[in-house]
């Protein structure tokens, strides 16, 4: 018990559960999140472990025996090539961009390439300030990938008298969910949700809503998946379970789903901050498949372009700081009362902190994606050559940081999968929408029905009808 020093109550007591499910009394397992990162390693005092953590955490898919994803990747990443030069294009990257609003992978590679150079020197900066913090403390050892998310929360905290976990009791999922995530969309577009307990769900934590406009009539159902189980994938989604169809009559039945973790039986559930803007993030994909108004449901909802269909999600996160809205669902578990104004002002102040490192990890990601995919079939590494070609490619893309392995390593990276091969920039790609559309809220008075009322009706409820760059024209009024 003594080497998870660092981790609150509750999170060794899920430990010493799963040990327990496992047959192992007495004991502690950690189990890995099948995520980006493995929270626990920010908390952990015991050095050793979070290593043995950080490594098992970036050797998923490459450890031998059966669960081994290296050979399967290469496959994969072959046959998208060869199909590609069957279809007369240079490589997947070239066949999957025709149809984005990048178009080719020159831009694309302009794009990341450009962004690349700074984030890699704030990232520099950011790992001095927390070797200063280990020298500080007496530390005998330099920086290491393992170290950063710990350090990074100790620099938090010194230079703003804040860490994270100070707000996870504002942050309890049901709150979060209704007094934020819901009232942000009644606000904007005047919708109601309605909990059902009487329609059937393929697991017991899930949660059903039934949507509706203001005049009352229904709009959609809204499953919530919120929790973690060894049997789901990681990270964060939308589903569309049933796509908007005027042609055939259809209304939509929308889904996101999130890793966050169960806690022991009557405790509530805390979010971490990340947790809070993903699910807003979610819910911004949501609102793109309830809104849609299309007659077939090929282009109902977010069937856009890929570099196009993280631009609403992105633009929804914005609520969860918005003053009025953030106001709202803040509030503590057990008193009830909002966030202090000190604490509130913390948040919003440490919003770029630790950017070089998540914007880095981003590239680095995006950037393997593409090289990957602008290979032709004879260029395509096996399996065995993989994890090296990875290495070669972060460091000829000029991200390459043994203190900074990218977001996904190639035997995990789900995204280029499960359907966003070549496609992994649309984050930062939407970016550039995300922020003009921000302004644009902000001018035109932030949390107004007008304001909702002109989004949905002009680029939410369009789908992909139209062109997407067009459907951001007409509710912009302008280029991006």
């Amino acid at each position: 018990k003594n080497e998870l020093d660092g981790l609150s109550d509750a999170a060794i007591e899920a430990a010493a559960n799963e040990a327990k499910s496992r047959e192992l009394d007495g004991k502690y397992v950690l189990t890995l999140r099948n995520t980006s990162g493995q929270p626990p390693i920010a908390s952990l005092t015991n050095r050793a472990l979070r290593e043995r953590i950080h490594k098992t955490s970036l050797s998923r898919g490459s450890r031998g025996g059966d669960y081994d994803n290296r050979d399967v990747l290469a496959n994969i990443i072959k046959l998208r090539a060869e199909r590609a030069q069957l279809m007369g294009y240079d490589n997947h990257a070239a066949y999957s961009l025709e149809n984005q609003t990048a178009q080719t992978p020159k831009a694309v590679n302009e794009r990341l390439s450009s962004l690349a150079p700074k984030a890699v020197s704030n990232a520099n900066k950011e790992a001095t300030d927390l070797q200063k913090m280990i020298d500080a403390e007496d530390g005998s050892f330099k920086l290491a990938s393992w170290d950063w998310d710990f350090y990074t929360e100790k620099v938090r905290a010194d230079r703003y008298n804040f860490d994270t976990s100070q707000l996870k009791p504002y942050f309890e999922m049901d709150n979060v969910l209704q007094n934020g995530v819901f009232y942000a969309a009644t606000q904007l577009f005047g919708i109601t949700f309605k909990e059902r307990f009487d329609l059937p769900v393929y697991q017991e934590d899930v949660r059903v809503f039934e949507v509706f406009n203001e005049d009352g009539s229904a709009l959609a159902l809204f499953l919530f998946d919120g929790y973690a189980r060894s049997s789901k994938r990681g990270g964060a989604w939308m589903n569309a379970y049933v796509s908007q169809s005027k042609l055939k009559g259809n209304k939509p039945v929308i889904a996101n789903h999130l890793n966050v973790v169960k806690p022991p039986k009557g405790e509530p559930t805390l979010m971490s901050f990340d947790e809070v803007i993903t699910t807003f993030h979610e819910f911004g994909h949501t609102l793109h498949g309830m809104f849609s108004d299309v007659n077939y449901p090929y282009f109902a909802g977010t069937s856009v372009p890929r570099d196009f269909v993280e631009y609403p999600s992105q633009v929804n996160e914005m609520w969860a700081i918005w003053p009025e809205v953030l106001k709202n669902y803040a509030v503590h578990h057990e008193t009830g009362k909002p966030m202090p104004k000190e604490l509130l002002d913390k948040v919003l102040a440490t919003q770029k902190f630790n950017q070089g490192f998540t914007t880095t990890e981003y590239l680095a990601a995006s950037l393997l994606d593409q090289a990957l995919h602008q290979l032709s079939p004879d260029q395509v590494p096996t399996g065995e050559e993989i994890i090296a070609f990875e290495e070669d490619a972060l460091k000829t893309a000029g991200v390459a940081m043994d203190v900074i392995p990218p977001r996904y390593r190639s035997t995990y990276f789900s995204h280029i999968i499960g359907g966003y091969s070549a496609g992994y920039y649309s984050y930062i790609w939407s970016e550039v929408l995300d922020a003009d559309t921000v302004e644009w809220f902000k001018e035109n008075g932030g949390l107004k029905r007008e304001n909702g009322d002109h989004f949905r009706k002009t680029l939410l409820s369009r789908g992909g009808s139209k062109d997407a760059l067009k459907i951001f024209k007409d509710f912009r009024g302008a280029e991006p």
